[in-house]
């Protein structure tokens, strides 16, 4: 039996006139109104989630990061997130987290699943939303893609259904690049940077020979003496993490210099990425003129420049 649990639901187990004596007595606490703890301890995290709920009116669940706790996955965020129907009044318990939405049907709140949260896609994409920063928008959507607790069908049916929401470029580039069906893209798109940066002619699948047979990498400069790599999905599995550092290993035994970059980086901070590019350029003896009109975006180039000044 849960340790929290609304007056009502107290008195229909216990009854009206033991439960008021058991608070009265403090051996059971009531942390905000309508709401019992069927003890006197600490609370854990757990039952601080239940709490944000039972503090809630009717038809509201737990979302975001907190529903996925309960779903046994681990979103780093420890608040005690709830979503309530529009217009309802807020929880009574001041440490939960709330929200508001109009789509809290079946296909967006699991039916059965107690306690009563949001679907898992629909937790990713409430999470992610729902944080200020958006490297963390895209690393949830990329985990919990990885990790198999959701599917990209499902976050796109999920957020077709949500509509508008912060991050949402980010989130969609985050399901496109964990689902592996635009690898072309995110070089299009240094294809791009690399054009506007004025840097030499490079070529593209440039083969680099190891001791194990021909790596090749995403862009080559013959004439600077130096390569780039476009990750398009951070690897979060130890073995192919391992894998990605003894390839650039051997690429740099052979003598090659190589930036990498990842397809975040690339969408959302190409200032910052051609920054980097002028300065490697430069490092090999480069001495073209920049590109002023994106590096006016490239908060390293105003860094540099106040430095120096």
């Amino acid at each position: 039996m849960d340790t929290v649990l609304t007056i009502r639901e107290a008195q229909d187990l216990f009854g009206v006139w033991p439960v008021r004596r058991r608070i009265r007595d403090g051996i059971w606490t009531r942390p905000c109104r309508g709401v019992v703890v069927t003890h006197n301890g600490p609370l854990s995290q757990h039952e601080r989630d239940l709490l944000a709920l039972a503090s809630s009116p009717p038809r509201s669940a737990l979302a975001g990061a907190a529903a996925l706790r309960h779903d046994g996955f681990d979103a780093r965020d420890a608040r005690h997130l709830v979503v309530l129907p529009s217009g309802a009044r807020a929880p009574s318990w001041q440490g939960a987290t709330p929200h508001w939405s109009g789509a809290l049907d079946d296909d967006d709140v699991h039916p059965e699943r107690r306690p009563r949260r949001t679907r898992p896609a629909r937790s990713v994409l409430d999470a992610a939303s729902w944080h200020g920063n958006e490297r963390y928008a895209r690393w949830i959507v990329i985990s919990a893609l990885q990790s198999g607790l959701v599917t990209t069908r499902h976050l796109r049916e999920a957020l077709t259904r949500r509509g508008r929401c912060r991050h949402r470029s980010v989130i969609v580039s985050s399901i496109l690049d964990a689902s592996g069906g635009i690898q072309s893209v995110p070089e299009r798109d240094f294809a791009a940077i690399w054009c506007a940066s004025g840097l030499p002619r490079a070529s593209r699948q440039a083969a680099v020979r190891g001791p194990s047979g021909r790596l090749y990498l995403d862009v080559w400069c013959e004439q600077l003496g130096f390569g780039v790599e476009v990750h398009g999905v951070p690897h979060l599995a130890v073995e192919q993490w391992d894998d990605d550092l003894v390839r650039a290993n051997e690429v740099v035994i052979t003598g090659r210099h190589c930036l990498t970059f990842s397809s975040y980086a690339v969408r959302h901070h190409p200032g910052s990425v051609l920054d980097q590019l002028d300065r490697m350029a430069r490092a090999h003896g480069w001495e073209g003129a920049p590109a002023p009109e994106l590096l006016r975006r490239s908060p390293n180039r105003r860094t540099i420049r106040r430095s120096r000044e």
